[in-house]
């Protein structure tokens, strides 16, 4: 693809004032992953991913035995996935996802996110198409080409290997998930993964003008605020 990757999913931030809502974040989407897929890891893959990420972004083990606990009980909340998309400052694409047990809510906090800022939120299928549904995986390393052979022998479908600034990136369908992870644990039990997640991927890049930066960041923060927001996926490279 001739792109390095590029942690573009703005949320779950780990700065230590953001400790709670990482946490309230996650456990809402294992509650709602374990109530519709099912209480055990070992059956329910989605839920597993999202277990083995928490842990990976310290959340205690207390919130996710909590969360799914609560899904066994089969009352609380009724959450549904909503999304919406749009362009940013500096006419960025962006895909808004969120959980939530109030749509009008959600559709007016979010909207007043894009209109306060001067973004343009839009339709659904506005930019989605911009976008890929990835398996993304990151870890040490230089050379592209044993992981490719690797990948292949195992019968992986490998959209892309890139390798970088002593990084090797490994893009997927998301649907060969634990099938790739499987074959470069395999390959190297001792691989440590900085990142491992299902994530959209965009196509192309869109270079945000200085003078746009500013409520670029504003329109990030304030859709961090809302509860209801889980991840925010966008294509804009900033100004170093």
């Amino acid at each position: 693809m001739g792109r390095a990757y590029q942690n573009r999913k703005e949320s779950m931030a780990k700065t230590a004032g953001a400790k709670t809502k990482v946490y309230s974040k996650y456990g809402k989407e294992i509650y709602v992953c374990a109530k519709s897929g099912g209480f055990d890891p070992d059956g329910n893959l989605s839920l597993r991913r999202l277990i083995d990420g928490a842990k990976k972004d310290q959340v205690p083990t207390h919130v996710i035995e909590r969360a799914i606990e609560k899904a066994k009980g089969g009352g609380g909340e009724d959450y549904e996935r909503a999304t919406y998309e749009g362009f940013g400052p500096g006419g960025c694409s962006v895909i808004v996802d969120c959980l939530t047990d109030n749509n009008k809510r959600t559709w007016t906090d979010v909207r007043n996110c894009f209109m306060k800022t001067g973004a343009k939120i839009g339709s659904q299928g506005t930019v989605a198409h911009m976008f890929e549904h990835q398996a993304v995986f990151v870890f040490k390393g230089s050379d592209e080409e044993d992981v490719l052979e690797t990948l292949i022998m195992a019968d992986v479908d490998v959209t892309d290997v890139e390798s970088e600034e002593g990084n090797i990136t490994v893009f997927c369908p998301h649907t060969e998930f634990y099938k790739a992870k499987t074959a470069l644990t395999d390959a190297n039990p001792d691989l440590e993964l900085d990142v491992e997640e299902i994530t959209f991927v965009a196509q192309t890049d869109t270079d945000i003008a200085a003078e746009h930066v500013e409520k670029f960041e504003k329109f990030i923060e304030m859709l961090e605020d809302s509860d209801d927001v889980q991840n925010i996926y966008h294509n804009a490279v900033l100004p170093d």
